[in-house]
């Protein structure tokens, strides 16, 4: 083995969800030259779908796409070139899933040897649970009687050690998404589980492409920017020993490495910077720099750990009832009021039906104009749209009532409004509405073994601290507006911005464009500031963490996503676009300083 302080470890990320381009893994393995080929699938909404498919059919619960597409295409040519694979795929079967890898494998004549990390599943935990009165660690929620599923987000530990004992591919239920790749590089430069500043610059690089081509331009502010979408490059990383690494993606494909959009991935999702959770170690990134290194390529250096906590978290589901959304198109004069009525007419209707049969009401109900910019509240400015997309969405206790309401959407089109058609007048489906539910669980009480060629072993992990140390947040210096600040511009002349969820908390991290831009953001763009711009989407408070080294700050906003994930029947249940929302507030700036700025938006 090469001398770890010179090696260089290549990992291509494939997957940042269940459903991703099916160009990703056959792109990374021809051009990518890369070691290892990764995948995430399991974002907190397809834990949902999963449940769901399992319910139907016990051999399923697993990212069925990574077996009947993706490495199918691919699982050759790995084999061939001495790739090694390691995928989250399993989900709530990767026993199910190796099996069918397997039954792959043989049919294409190669011969892997595939590793499966078991112990996610915690259900068995569940009345313990309940007698003790588990609550919920966002809501405080009581646990709920029909849990179908409870996984804990395990770490980076067994993934590094099933590579040890030799596997070819690790197949995993659920882990935090970075451990892909973290595993991999504990195992290549033979890590400590207590070099923690390695680790937390292990987790970064995993942080950076568990989302896939969000780290090759996809997303980024400045879209125009970014060239060739449909043959654009998915992410690699080069690892070295001490934690820096460097984002680049394969020669020849599309999309651009820039510092500016792989800083959009560091804040994305990561809540407080200087704590950022997981099984293997507490990640403090706002020291991080990224910094252009020629084309296509950024270099990423400074995280720094603190020990992980005893605790692993635990996402179970539960079921709630049932869920059913129909839409229809309004076309013409006052295309947004016949298109609110409309919604609100087939609630109104659909309530005396429920009364007359003695039904219950909707638990919750949703009436939304796409194009009338209803997700923007006080702040739309298109009103008066002349084509719009009508959208009612509900929630039910009853499938029975559910299918009522699915039979009465399209009736509006020959009953009410002048102008209402649509692509299609099918009745809605009415599916399982399938919720989550958070909690923290002692990882002393979750054995994790690795099953391999029949055999299964039990993998060590650390207790952890029973307290979780966070390092002092840095003092926020903001500078408030001087007199004489009298020109008005849009917050995306001065920054970009990246969004996304955990659970009902809206994560928003905005990056000054120049560092000269930061201290009057801070001065103008407050928590106060957010909350009020949000005020018609967001009932908790907002906090604002800074993240110096990118000239950054990142912001929660809780209860501020109607739920979040399946529970949410806002249009955007994950706060994707809160971001986008976010750069249109409007910020005072010296006329100097306006006279400076592009007016598109893109900085000379």
């Amino acid at each position: 083995m090469q001398d770890t302080e010179r090696k260089v470890v290549r990992i291509g990320g494939a997957s940042g969800f269940w459903g991703d381009s099916a160009v990703a893994a056959p792109q990374l393995v021809r051009d990518g030259r890369i070691d290892y080929l990764v995948f995430d699938y399991l974002a907190e909404l397809t834990m949902a779908i999963l449940v769901s498919a399992r319910r139907k059919d016990s051999s399923l619960g697993y990212a069925t796409d990574f077996i009947d597409h993706t490495m199918r295409s691919v699982l050759v040519e790995v084999v061939k070139q001495g790739i090694k694979v390691v995928s989250n795929a399993g989900g709530i079967n990767p026993e199910g899933c190796a099996d069918a890898l397997a039954r792959l494998a043989e049919e294409l004549g190669v011969s892997v040897k595939i590793a499966v990390v078991l112990g996610d599943d915690v259900s068995a935990h569940i009345p313990d649970l309940r007698r003790a009165r588990q609550n919920d660690m966002f809501t405080g929620a009581e646990l709920p009687q029909d849990i179908l599923s409870a996984n804990a987000y395990l770490g980076a530990l067994p993934i590094a050690e099933a590579l040890r004992q030799g596997a070819d591919i690790v197949i995993t239920g659920r882990c935090v998404d970075s451990a892909v790749t973290l595993g991999p590089l504990i195992h290549e430069f033979g890590w400590s589980d207590q070099e923690y500043d390695k680790l937390a610059g292990g987790s970064l690089a995993g942080h950076i492409i568990e989302c896939g081509c969000q780290a090759t331009g996809g997303l980024h502010t400045d879209w125009e920017d970014i060239p060739d979408w449909p043959i654009i490059g998915y992410p690699i990383v080069e690892c070295h020993e001490d934690g820096l690494f460097v984002v680049t993606k394969p020669m020849g494909t599309g999309g651009r490495i820039l510092s500016a959009a792989v800083a959009e991935q560091v804040v994305y999702e990561i809540g407080d910077p200087s704590a950022y959770i997981l099984p293997d170690v507490v990640c403090d990134f706002r020291n991080v720099r990224v910094e252009q290194d020629g084309q296509d390529r950024v270099i990423v250096s400074g995280a720094r750990g603190l020990p992980p906590p005893s605790s692993y978290k635990v996402s179970a589901t539960y079921s709630d009832g049932y869920r059913c959304a129909g839409s229809l198109v309004i076309l013409g004069i006052d295309a947004v009021r016949k298109a609110r009525r409309t919604g609100e007419s087939i609630l109104k209707r659909t309530r005396e039906i429920f009364r007359q049969r003695g039904l219950a009401d909707y638990s919750a109900s949703r009436v939304e104009i796409i194009g009338a910019e209803d997700t923007y509240g006080p702040h739309a400015r298109t009103r008066a749209a002349r084509e719009v997309l009508m959208r009612v969405a509900v929630h039910h206790a009853s499938k029975e009532a559910l299918g009522i309401f699915s039979r009465e959407i399209a009736p509006a089109g020959t009953s009410w409004s002048p102008g209402t058609t649509g692509p299609s007048l099918a009745r809605p489906a009415v599916s399982p509405l399938v919720k989550q539910f958070a909690f923290t669980l002692s990882k002393g009480l979750v054995p994790i073994q690795i099953r391999m060629g029949g055999q299964d072993r039990s993998v060590m992990i650390p207790p952890g601290d029973d307290e979780v140390r966070a390092s002092p947040q840095d003092p926020i210096l903001e500078t408030p507006p001087a007199e004489g600040w009298t020109v008005a511009v849009p917050l995306v002349r001065l920054a970009y911005a990246r969004s996304g969820d955990k659970g009902n908390i809206s994560n928003i991290g905005v990056i000054a464009r120049k560092p000269e831009y930061l201290p009057l953001i801070l001065g103008q763009v407050t928590p106060e500031a957010v909350k009020l711009y949000f005020s018609h989407l967001v009932n908790g408070e907002v906090r604002r963490f800074l993240l110096p080294g990118i000239y950054a700050c990142n912001f929660l906003l809780f209860d501020a996503l109607d739920g979040g994930g399946t529970a949410s029947l806002r249009m955007d249940p994950l706060g994707k676009g809160m971001g986008q929302m976010l750069l249109d507030m409007t910020v005072m700036v010296p006329e100097e300083l306006a006279r400076s700025l592009v007016p598109d938006s893109r900085q000379a």
